[in-house]
């Protein structure tokens, strides 16, 4: 970069109006401008955008042309490239809601070098036309840089493989000086080095941030009654706030908006089912509006850049560790606290093994990689030690080591802020338990020479007389009525944590019969115990905050009276900005530049120079009618 182009720091500070970098953030924008290949491992709410955006910004002015982003959803482009306008960025996006006049006319502005970002699908880049584009702009050495984003998407072994990703390759094939960068928020080994010889990145320079997010609290309680278990967390906890509630089935997400909206929350469904429209309409509302809940299917999130959701709940189990990370990372964006809540059940673990078991369209090492993945899920479940800590670890990542604050352990794993450190978990030792069950399985399989599911075994442990009963006489085996003083629950509970152990197995192939694993062998020989945590008797929704207080106040409770009217008269006028442009109200300010032009009561535009959030664009765009605002109210 020649001495009088702006460096990638002052870009930061004058387009977007920050002083300083985040984390890895000004190592991979260096390394990019100068022409380098990047795999950005970072999570979600790290800067992704950041990274490729200034880089754009740089190489333009410095004569290298267009940067192509390659993006899976269209709302994102739409947000993105609205968010780079009001930074003053020249930036468009080429996908299916325009006409063919419309992408014409983008195309020509293309080749005329007046863009600096272009966003695209990657259906779109491998058509015909658009190659035949990219051949032409890098012809002309006006070809700067490929972004990929959302890179797990090529892997098979990912959480959201999309088949489209793989055509990627061809970008260094037909392009092998134009430098490439792909950025996920999650991805593990196996994942990772898929991403890598997929898009032929084997040279690229691999930045892993931290996976941490030290503000997103991780609760997984048992499921008991969901649906109130559900609401008494929302009432409780986040009354009035945003949120995202996950659960598997389209059916299942209509009734949970239902039964949210009667009981007065602001609710609303989306998944696949629903008409295209309707889904845009509903994305559109969840991102201007403040305390909407959207339930939803796996359909919805990625891309999701709104900052002020203070919640995402699981109501059902995710497949794996890097769906659960992902979907909870959309949580908290803009740094503040933010829950990451799951409830589940033995259920739920024969349900997403039957969807392995039973899927006609994947090989069996496929499946087999899928059922190691749903095991460490159902084992972060069950751990009762620090959850944040069996998360990292998934990643490769180690929390440190020793006291982190007060009831910690010297040499024990603790964040403070997930619902093991915080209320550690009752165990008991359970061998005694485990080897009845472990023995019913056994004698039940030896007897009738084939397997049972779960139901019937638990029936045999409590003396339960039934027509499967007498039909195989399982009345006589030793261990009919040996565990009748345990409940049905408790029952479940260590049949649940036997399987997260790998001492059973669902087999959903066979009608969901439980089979016992090698590691069975130690107890029932007497060779190893058993500790398992206490089976919950009326649980709590989560570990309780000591403050009811809401985040949002908890942000404001700083200010004075002054301040706070400032900010509520700063909010109004930000909706009817955002309304104007059609774009959510934390593309015009996020909340936190609010609450600092509040705090400081500027009298002049100098007074708003230096502000985060606030570049020069904006200063010019909007810094009068933010003074006129904060002095006579709007």
């Amino acid at each position: 970069m020649s001495s009088d182009q702006p460096t990638p720091l002052e870009i930061l500070a004058e387009v977007f109006g920050y002083d300083s970098f985040r984390g890895p953030q000004q190592a991979i924008v260096e390394h990019v401008v100068q022409g380098g290949d990047a795999l950005v491992l970072m999570p979600t709410g790290g800067g992704k955008s950041l990274c490729y955006q200034i880089p754009a910004i740089a190489r333009q002015n410095a004569g290298h042309g267009v940067t192509i982003v390659i993006s899976p959803l269209i709302a994102l482009m739409h947000d993105q490239v609205g968010a780079l306008h009001e930074a003053g960025v020249s930036a468009a996006f080429l996908n299916s809601t325009q006409s063919f006049e419309e992408s014409s006319a983008l195309e020509k502005q293309l080749l005329r070098a007046e863009l600096t970002l272009l966003y695209a699908a990657p259906e779109r880049i491998n058509t015909p036309r658009m190659k035949d584009l990219l051949r032409s702009l890098n012809e002309r050495g006006k070809l700067s840089l490929f972004a990929i984003d959302e890179a797990h998407c090529v892997s098979q072994w990912g959480h959201d493989f999309r088949p489209e990703y793989r055509s990627l390759s061809l970008l260094h094939e037909m392009f092998p000086d134009v430098p490439r960068m792909a950025l996920t928020a999650t991805a593990d080994a196996l994942t990772r080095q898929d991403m890598v010889e997929r898009l032929k990145l084997e040279d690229a320079h691999q930045f892993v941030s931290s996976f941490d997010r030290p503000n997103i609290r991780y609760t997984i309680v048992e499921k008991t009654e969901a649906t109130r278990q559900l609401l008494r967390f929302i009432e409780t906890e986040h009354a009035g706030e945003a949120g995202i509630v996950y659960c598997q089935s389209r059916k299942r997400v209509d009734e949970i908006a239902e039964m949210l909206a009667g009981a007065g929350i602001k609710a609303m469904a989306y998944h696949a089912g629903l008409d295209a429209r309707v889904r845009q309409e509903r994305q559109d509302r969840f991102l201007r509006d403040e305390a909407m809940v959207m339930v939803a299917t796996i359909a919805f999130g990625m891309g999701i850049d709104k900052p002020d959701v203070r919640f995402v709940a699981h109501l059902d189990m995710p497949k794996n560790i890097e769906g659960y990370y992902q979907e909870t990372g959309r949580g908290g964006r803009d740094g503040l606290p933010a829950d990451a809540w799951m409830t589940y059940g033995l259920q739920d673990v024969v349900n997403q093994r039957r969807m392995i078991d039973t899927s006609d369209a994947s090989s069996e090492e496929f499946k087999q990689v899928m059922r190691g993945k749903l095991d460490a899920l159902l084992s972060l479940a069950e751990d009762t030690h620090c959850r944040r800590a069996a998360l990292l670890a998934y990643f490769g990542e180690e929390l440190g080591v020793g006291a982190v604050g007060s009831g910690s352990l010297p040499g024990r794993y603790f964040c403070g802020n997930c619902d093991n450190c915080i209320n550690p978990p009752a165990v008991w030792d359970a061998t005694d338990a485990a080897r009845k069950m472990l023995s019913c399985i056994y004698r039940v399989q030896q007897a009738s020479n084939i397997s049972f599911g779960a139901g019937h075994i638990m029936d045999i442990l409590r003396g339960k007389s039934t027509e499967k009963m007498a039909q195989f006489s399982h009345e006589k085996l030793s261990t009919f009525g040996i565990g009748a003083d345990v409940s049905e629950a408790q029952w479940r509970a260590v049949l649940r944590q036997l399987i997260a152990k790998n001492m059973v197995r669902v087999d959903t192939e066979a009608f969901s019969t439980l089979q016992l694993l090698p590691d069975a062998r130690q107890v029932l020989q007497g060779k190893a115990s058993v500790v398992l945590r206490k089976q919950a008797e009326g649980q709590a929704s989560r570990a309780k905050r000591s403050t009811k207080t809401s985040v949002k106040g908890m942000a404001e409770a700083a200010l004075n009276a002054g301040a706070l009217e400032r900010l509520a008269k700063l909010k109004a006028w930000r909706a009817e900005i955002a309304r104007e442009h059609n774009l959510p109200a934390f593309v015009i300010f996020h909340d936190a530049t609010l609450r600092a032009i509040a705090e400081r009561d500027p009298q002049a535009l100098e007074d708003l120079e230096g502000i985060a959030g606030i570049g020069s664009k904006k200063l010019d765009a909007y810094g009068a009618e933010v003074l006129r605002v904060c002095a006579s109210g709007g």
